[in-house]
Parts: C-alpha cells; sequence; structure tokens
C-alpha cells in the first residue's frame, strides 16, 4: 500500500464530497427546525423546483471551467420566459413558443461568447453588459406587465408526469445525462477542460479556442431558452423580471459543488448536489417564514461554508 492509500484510509472523509456533507448537514437542520420539510410532498417538491436551477447550473459549470462567468443568465432566462408566454400566446403553439425561446437564448449565448472570445472583454464585464440588454429587452416586449393567457400545453408541461415522474424531474434528468456524456465521452468535453486548463494546447493542435469558447457561451444561452419554457410554465405566465437573481443561485451551485474558477477544474455531479442544497436551503427557510433577504444571503453563505469547509478538508 503506497502513501497515498494510507492516506485516503487515515482520512475516509476525504473521499466524500464536501458539498455532499453540507448537504446531509443542511437536511438535518431542516428536519429539526422546519415544520413537514421531510414529508414525502415537500422532498418532491424540492426536487421539482429545482430542476429550473439544474438547467442554469450544468452550462454554467462548463463556462466557469474555462475560467468564464455569465451574469447574463437570469436575464436572459425571463426573456426567452416571455418570448415562450408571447408567441404562444399569439400563435397558440408551444413548439413555436419554445423555438422562439431558444433562438433568443442562443444569440445572446453568442454574443456573449464574441464579445469574450473575439472582443477580450473580460466575462464579467461582458456578461453585466449583455444582462442589462436582456432586462431592458424584457421590459419592453412585456411592457412591464405579466403575459397572461398561456395556452395548456405550456402549462401542463409543469404539472405533467411520465410513468409517475414529474416531467420537470425527467426533463432535468435528461440535461443532466446529455452534458454528462457532451463533457466527459466526447471531443468537445476535452477541449472545455482544455480551454480553462491548457488553452495553448488547443493552438498547438490546430484548434480555435476562440471558437470553442463562444460554442460554450451558446449553449449556455440555448439552455436558458429551454429552463424559459420551463418557468414560463411553472408560473402559467411571463413576468418581466421572474427570473433576476438565477445566475447567483446557478454560479452558488456551482461553486458549492467543487467546480474551480481557475484551472479548467470541474465536476457536473458536484454542480447537481449544490443544486439541490440551494434548493433544501431556500425551501427550508421558506418553511420557516424567513423572508427572502435572508434567503439570498443564507445562500451567500452557504457558499463561503462550503469552499471553507473543502479548503479544511485538503489541507487535513
Amino acid at each position: 500500500m503506497g502513501e497515498a492509500d494510507l492516506a485516503v484510509t487515515a482520512n475516509p472523509l476525504q473521499r466524500i464530497p464536501g458539498v455532499a456533507i453540507v448537504l446531509l448537514l443542511l437536511i438535518a437542520v431542516f428536519g429539526v427546525l422546519a415544520p413537514g420539510f421531510v414529508s414525502a410532498a415537500n422532498i418532491a417538491n424540492v426536487l421539482v423546483q429545482s430542476t429550473l436551477l439544474l438547467m442554469l447550473s450544468l452550462p454554467m459549470t462548463l463556462i466557469i471551467m474555462t475560467e468564464g462567468l455569465d451574469l447574463s443568465m437570469g436575464a436572459v432566462l425571463t426573456l426567452t420566459s416571455l418570448m415562450v408566454a408571447i408567441v404562444s400566446v399569439a400563435t397558440g403553439s408551444m413548439v413555436l413558443g419554445f423555438a422562439a425561446a431558444v433562438a433568443v437564448g442562443l444569440a445572446f449565448g453568442i454574443a456573449n461568447g464574441c464579445l469574450i472570445a473575439v472582443l477580450g472583454i473580460p466575462p464579467f464585464v461582458a456578461t453585466l453588459g449583455t444582462l442589462g440588454v436582456a432586462q431592458g429587452l424584457a421590459l419592453i416586449v412585456s411592457d412591464g406587465q405579466s403575459v397572461v393567457g398561456i395556452p395548456q400545453s405550456v402549462s401542463e408541461i409543469y404539472s405533467a408526469t411520465l410513468l409517475g415522474v414529474p416531467v420537470p424531474i425527467v426533463l432535468a434528468v435528461l440535461a443532466f445525462l446529455i452534458f454528462h456524456g457532451l463533457l466527459y465521452h466526447t471531443r468537445f468535453g476535452t477541449y472545455v477542460f482544455a480551454l480553462g486548463g491548457n488553452r495553448e494546447a488547443l493552438t498547438y493542435a490546430g484548434l480555435s479556442p476562440t471558437r470553442l469558447l463562444i460554442g460554450v457561451y451558446a449553449l449556455g444561452g440555448a439552455m436558458a431558452g429551454v429552463a424559459g419554457l420551463l418557468m414560463t410554465a411553472r408560473m402559467n405566465a411571463g413576468h418581466p423580471t421572474a427570473g433576476l437573481g438565477f445566475e447567483f443561485d446557478a454560479i452558488a451551485a456551482v461553486a458549492v459543488g467543487g467546480t474551480s474558477f481557475e484551472r479548467g477544474n470541474g465536476w457536473l455531479g458536484g454542480a447537481a448536489l449544490g443544486v439541490l442544497a440551494v434548493g433544501v436551503l431556500r425551501n427550508g427557510l421558506n418553511l420557516m417564514a424567513l423572508p427572502s433577504s435572508i434567503q439570498v444571503a443564507s445562500v451567500g453563505a452557504l457558499v463561503i461554508f462550503a469552499l471553507f469547509f473543502d479548503g479544511l478538508r485538503s489541507r487535513s
């Protein structure tokens, strides 16, 4: 047995992801403090409500792995949700509304990628700018009002089940499997790791880091379009501010899940656990009737605690 094996044997906690320990602690705390938290109905509610965040956290993981960031994702989600509502109300077609949402999200993703990869604008600044553009457009197309009268074909997506499993959970699992296969079993996934860890190697191999980076951000925008359909179905309407703040929760979930903001280190499984941790935290605080301001502060505190905890474990 080598020294590394002895170290693992001596400290078995290092084999358990920090986010998993944090998630278990949250479940234990809210199981005691929050009435009805451990009921089957509430657990199912947490899973369904977490699907939207997972849809954003999966591409956010890839973006952060490239040493990037997308602050516009929440605003783009708002705009794509409105596109679903407006187009489906005007045409009566869920498919056309969904197509419009994905097209708009894809356009913003490509714009983000071009600003960052082609013009060399830092991701924070570039996506902060497109956040403002997306939010402004959301207010313009909706005239600042909710879009109601959504066709039943849209609203039923959120409440429907497939073999007894809620459709949002089915879509979330499918999205996770697709991203897992893309990141770990395709050349594109290998290139995503290289974008954050060794971008020069891509150039030496005759590949274009610029195009690949645009592709990563485009994927994030397209997924915001997919999530827009779920958001519209969830609220049975389109609201001009509904998605604001989702980018914060997505970044928090990815950070809590162990994805590094440098060197191209990322883990989709950790992001999924991070999504559950954020979902459990918000749900538990809701059941305790704490205000939304406390919830936002608590998510920030969760990120700090999880990163601090992982740091302690890595040094032990």
